[in-house]
């Protein structure tokens, strides 16, 4: 059986079609080698290749041959592929496709003789069938000299596998840049220099029943933060981290099906809500591929999460919505501290809820909500916007709720236009007297931006963005200093543009420029600038 399966799948595109429909179980334990199909008939290809098929004739319907195989075919059931049982007499087959079916029918033949029930097979279909050989003795012979090295090689991959169940994937980043600007925020001179640095990232996704996934990551990386030398996060890159290049398991989560429509989805350690769920900013999401800043790969609503430590649950039910669902413990770690005002509970958490409408293929919509608690961590959009908008409430216990509208929409086939819009309201819960805070005093933050993506841009395969927008600001606040309301004087604006090039399915080199105009909104300071040359490697 094995044999023919190999046989159908090299010589005849519907015939596999066909054959792995009918055998599913089969095609998946197929897709799972760790050699493609194609790569392995291209090296049998290269064992007793004839000059060219052409050199053959078709095998038409009205031939003798046709007929008599489909007679067999239909009598004996050789081609169990097809789902009416027939041999689809209505065109013309090459020599190696007829001979893939006739092989099909020796083996059965074979078989029937084999279990003692050779009664059913009478002397003149052994004597067409013996005919049949003759006059593809050729063809028979080529197909099975490939086959029996197909095999030879799917059995040396067998066993030297890395895992029957687990599959290794990596990502490695080589990147260069520079911050510059005339000042750095607060007015100091931005002295910067060219740095060159790396993130590596090596993943292992495991799955024991096949709709089930394990994901364990680790990650390494020596990218320092722009801020250091900036005054301001918001000329981060949306890549960096600098743990100098020592390995930890940054991620740990376990995704499974829930019914049909209901996939869960629980992280132990480095948890991201714009991993669990739509962002609607396909482009721009990934922060190996996407975005150069990290304001510009998606809303900050969505890092809510933390880095944290718990569930999210997506149902699909027939039609265009989506409806997603997940709380978090903050916080790398915060889960795994059983001090008082840590743990899973008891500490700083998050419950969000998001409704995708998705009406066409065109249009993609997102409300989107997050509670969040914070027990003195005053940072709300995690490194996006000002510093006051992530530490007005710092030192306090804060809630805040946050309100969020997504959307993404493509025009046409190679233009994707996207956005979002943030609003968020903190209350403190608790005061801190030095800071003049008192328990419910309250702030408001704003946000947006806009996207823009032009597939196959120059060359088939890379990707023009542009992004322009406003990080969190801090519109209007209850804390006053001196007399003086806390909330963020002017407003700055973010534009990125970049360019992915795609020099091969493994290989993406991605320049571009970030420019802060008025950073930490405040047009006393100067206008900075981030020139970025990012190449991800994936493997």
């Amino acid at each position: 059986m094995t044999k023919l399966f190999w046989n159908v799948l090299k010589v005849s595109p519907v015939i596999a079609a066909t054959f792995l429909s009918a055998n599913s179980a089969l095609a998946a334990e197929v897709n799972e080698q760790a050699t493609s199909v194609a790569q392995l008939s291209k090296e049998a290809n290269n064992i007793g290749q004839v000059t060219s098929v052409s050199q053959f004739s078709d095998v038409q319907p009205t031939d003798w041959a046709f007929q008599a195989l489909q007679s067999l075919v239909e009598r004996y059931g050789c081609i169990a592929g097809y789902p009416n049982g027939t041999y689809r007499g209505n065109r013309a087959l090459t020599r190696y496709e007829f001979a893939a079916g006739l092989n099909a029918c020796l083996d059965r033949v074979n078989e029937l003789i084999a279990t003692a029930t050779a009664d059913i097979v009478n002397k003149q279909d052994l004597a067409t069938l013996q005919r049949l050989q003759e006059e593809f003795s050729a063809e028979l012979a080529t197909l099975r000299g490939r086959v029996d090295a197909l095999e030879a090689r799917t059995s040396e991959l067998e066993a030297n596998q890395f895992s029957t169940t687990t599959k290794l994937s990596g990502e490695a980043i080589f990147s260069v840049s520079q911050a510059f600007g005339d000042e750095r925020v607060g007015g100091s001179s931005l002295e910067s220099n060219t740095t060159f640095s790396n993130r590596v990232r090596l993943t292992l996704n495991s799955s024991f029943t096949g709709t089930d996934q394990l994901q364990t990551r680790l990650n390494a990386g020596n990218i320092v933060q722009n801020s250091s030398v900036t005054g301001t996060n918001m000329t981060r890159l949306g890549y960096d981290g600098n743990s100098n290049n020592s390995v930890s398991i940054d991620k740990l989560n376990y995704a499974f099906n829930f019914g049909e429509r209901i996939r869960v989805k629980i992280d132990a350690v480095g948890g991201e809500l714009n991993e669990n769920v739509n962002v609607f900013n396909p482009d721009f999401r990934s922060s190996g591929s996407g975005a150069l800043s990290r304001y510009g790969r998606f809303s900050p609503i969505y890092r809510q999460a933390g880095d944290g430590s718990g569930i999210t649950v997506n149902v699909n039910p027939n039609g265009p919505l989506t409806l997603s669902a997940a709380y978090f413990a903050t916080g790398r770690n915060s889960a795994a501290d059983p001090a008082d005002g840590r743990g899973l509970f008891d500490g700083s958490n998050t419950i969000f809820g998001q409704l995708a409408f998705k009406p066409n293929q065109a249009l993609n919509i997102g409300l989107t909500y997050a509670r969040s608690y914070q027990a003195a961590a005053g940072n709300f959009f995690y490194g996006t916007g000002s510093d006051l908008a992530n530490g007005v409430g710092s030192n306090v216990r804060t809630e805040s709720n946050h309100y969020g509208v997504q959307a993404s929409l493509k025009p046409s086939e190679k233009i994707t236009l996207g956005g979002w819009v943030g609003f968020s309201q903190i209350e403190a819960k608790t005061a801190d007297a030095p800071r003049n805070i008192q328990a419910g005093d309250s702030a408001d933050a704003f946000y947006w931006a806009a996207t823009l993506g032009i597939q196959d841009f120059g060359k088939e395969g890379n990707v023009l963005g542009l992004i322009f927008g406003q990080s969190p600001k801090i519109t209007s606040s209850d804390v006053r200093i001196n007399g003086v309301e806390q909330k963020d004087p002017n407003t700055s604006y973010h534009a990125e543009a970049l360019y992915k090039m795609k020099f091969s399915d493994n290989i993406l080199i991605t320049p571009g420029l970030l420019v802060i105009f008025n950073p930490e909104h405040n047009d006393a300071n100067s206008t900075e600038y981030v020139g970025t040359l990012r190449t991800t490697f994936t493997f």
